[in-house]
């Protein structure tokens, strides 16, 4: 399925998205104490080597939090640029913990909806295009 690449975002449409989830994301974006203690319950980022792009608290700040911060004034580079925050590096699996009671899954949700709405998406098995190179052929039986 095409991305749409050449289609400008709409922003008017990312921020009435925004506003309808504003009290979410602002409580959210506070609460966040950059403390990590979220990273010790996702199995992506302690099978990766503890790679920070892996944190659920990452994933939601570097995409809806920036989008939020912005007040929703993005272009579709930026979202270009972050798509594998919330595709790749997260399978929304529910297992965040985060001791501040923030919904991290319910905030990457969000901004698959607010990405979806400009027609950005994951794509199935490797959710943002093809395996990278150093996999390439690994599930082909070679």
């Amino acid at each position: 399925m095409p991305s749409g690449r050449n289609k400008p975002a709409d922003t008017e449409k990312i921020k009435a998205m925004l506003a309808q989830n504003r009290g979410k994301i602002k409580l959210s974006r506070a609460a966040c104490a950059s403390c990590s203690l979220c990273a010790e319950s996702c199995f992506l980022y302690r099978g990766n080597n503890r790679d920070p792009r892996y944190m659920p608290s990452y994933k939601w700040l570097s995409s809806l939090g920036t989008i939020y911060r912005k007040r929703g004034n993005v272009d579709r580079d930026f979202l270009e640029k972050t798509r594998e925050n919330i595709w790749k590096n997260c399978v929304l699996c529910m297992r965040c913990y985060c001791p501040f009671g923030i919904d991290i899954p319910g905030l990457i949700g969000l901004a698959r909806s607010i990405y979806r709405s400009q027609g950005i998406y994951g794509i199935y098995p490797y959710t943002t295009g093809a395996p990278e190179a150093d996999n390439a052929g690994e599930d082909s039986g070679k």
